[in-house]
């Protein structure tokens, strides 16, 4: 068949893209950016289309002669706007997909009971409707999606693995129907062979979010002690997620709230139509992904998705401060450009280290991502990846790394790390760009440059230590 995916850079739809190339089916991609799939493994596999769901024009040709199209597109990271900016792209994909046989829709579970809904949880019921009601949809709705890299599995992980003891609001005794992203993604590639089906439940049995984190225990060799309590505010168990685990507020606040009522469905009529598909049990969705991270195939993260929310590019600014070092190094450029690319996550920044780590722990009090996103694989960078606080905005393999700061700034900063061949070795160039936003900004950056200035110095040193004397392991591969 040929296929056309949205979403394609996000958690599910960049795993969904290589598993219908696998299953021989034609992929296209509409995406806002062409850069924006550069260096997956499949992306000279795709046709690859250039449009923004909400703003400017949808290609028609990418929709033309289609059999199925995904929909795997929601404005997590939009700000308070973000319903409306989903019922206005589920809209104009509609306009664009009238003419497609089959829509396949991935939402989430409302609540049981007549409960009533978080806000992210009713756009993305709307968003179903808006398809359903215009398009011939089959709209999976499922729970936390538990996989390596996925947002539910990471808030998990990192509350059990970090407190032993656990003061939790008493609404994680509420029941929800997880299910693994190996499921999911059987399920979706399932719907190909289908008619339009509506709306399918999905999921394991249900199970509390304080078994949940039992389970991860047990799976892990730990013991732990989560105490319910009768009143948490769930903003403020955001907050507190926000803390403790990598997921920032505005992503820890709509996965909390949407907690706080039983999220079961029912899985009926998904076993009637897929029986071929049992979903795994959800312990052994959680081995499989502490095996994947283990082992650094972490094929998507939550991170890794920039969604609907503002970006810019590096351009040359009247005004634009750049801070340039370089140094000559013994090693070849791919080696010195897998220095570079090595940076952050677990392994850290090579030089200041905690500087950077206390340069993080205030941008998370106000706000910003901080450290803990961490990253993806720890040599290995996409374009539009996070890393840590920064976010990957252009890769030239063996060649550039550029990386845009997303934590909190009076204006728009960069650094980019380039590779030259010099003299049977490399010039290893490292600039810092700084655009400031007026007068604070400029404050901002004269007033730290006498700190910023030995930590970039020490840390092109430090690169430049690196790769003449670490290669970097070759790439491994997987799946799932």
């Amino acid at each position: 068949m040929k296929v056309l995916v949205t979403g394609a850079t996000g958690y599910v739809g960049g795993r969904l893209v290589p598993r219908l190339l696998e299953a021989g089916h034609r992929v296209r991609v509409l995406v806002r950016r062409e850069r924006s799939i550069a260096g997956r493994p499949w992306a000279d596999g795709v046709e690859v289309f250039v449009g923004d769901m909400v703003e400017g024009e949808l290609p028609a040709a990418a929709f033309a002669g289609v059999d199925a199209a995904y929909y795997l597109v929601h404005s997590m990271h939009a700000g308070r706007d973000f319903a409306q900016r989903d019922r206005s792209a589920a809209s104009r994909f509609a306009d664009a997909a009238r003419d497609v046989p089959l829509t396949v829709y991935l939402g989430g579970l409302l609540p049981s009971g007549g409960g009533r809904p978080s806000k992210h949880l009713a756009s993305r019921a709307e968003v179903g409707e808006v398809l359903r009601s215009r398009l011939p949809t089959t709209e999976f709705r499922a729970g936390p999606i538990i996989g390596s890299g996925s947002a539910s599995f990471e808030m998990v992980r990192y509350l059990t693995d970090r407190l032993p003891v656990m003061v939790a609001p008493r609404w994680v005794l509420n029941e929800v129907r997880p299910i693994g992203i190996r499921d999911i993604l059987a399920y979706l590639l399932a719907a190909l062979g289908k008619p339009p089906l509506g709306e399918i439940d999905v999921g394991v049995a249900p199970m509390t979010f304080k078994a949940m984190m039992e389970e991860y225990a047990a799976v892990r060799g730990y013991r732990r002690l989560i105490l319910p309590l009768p009143v948490l505010a769930p903003t403020l168990a955001a907050l507190w997620v926000g803390l403790v685990t990598p997921i920032p507020n505005r992503i820890a606040v709509p996965l909390i709230q949407g907690m706080i009522e039983p999220l079961v469905g029912d899985t009926l009529r998904a076993r009637e139509i897929f029986p071929d598909i049992e979903p795994m049990p959800y312990r052994r969705a959680v081995a499989l992904a502490m095996e994947r991270i283990g082992a650094n195939l972490v094929e998507t993260r939550w991170s890794g998705a920039v969604g609907a929310a503002g970006t810019f590019e590096l351009i040359d600014w009247e005004g634009l401060i750049r801070e340039v070092r370089s140094v000559h190094v013994a090693a070849p450029p791919e080696q010195v450009f897998r220095a570079f690319c090595s940076l952050g996550g677990e392994r850290g920044w090579l030089a200041w280290d905690w500087a950077w780590r206390v340069r993080g722990a205030a941008d998370r009090l106000f706000g910003g991502p901080g450290l803990r996103r961490g990253r993806r694989h720890p040599e290995e960078l996409l374009e539009g990846e996070a890393v840590d606080f920064w976010r990957v905005e252009r890769v030239q393999p063996d060649k550039l790394l550029r990386l845009r700061a997303e934590m909190r700034v009076p204006g728009k900063a960069w650094i980019q790390f380039e590779a030259v061949p010099e003299q049977g070795g490399t010039r290893l160039v490292q600039t810092a760009f700084f655009a400031p936003d007026g007068v604070l900004g400029a404050l901002y950056w004269y007033t730290l440059y006498p700190i910023h200035r030995p930590i970039f110095s020490d840390l092109v040193r430090a690169i430049a230590r690196r790769a003449a004397e670490t290669p970097c392991a070759p790439r491994q591969s997987g799946q799932n």
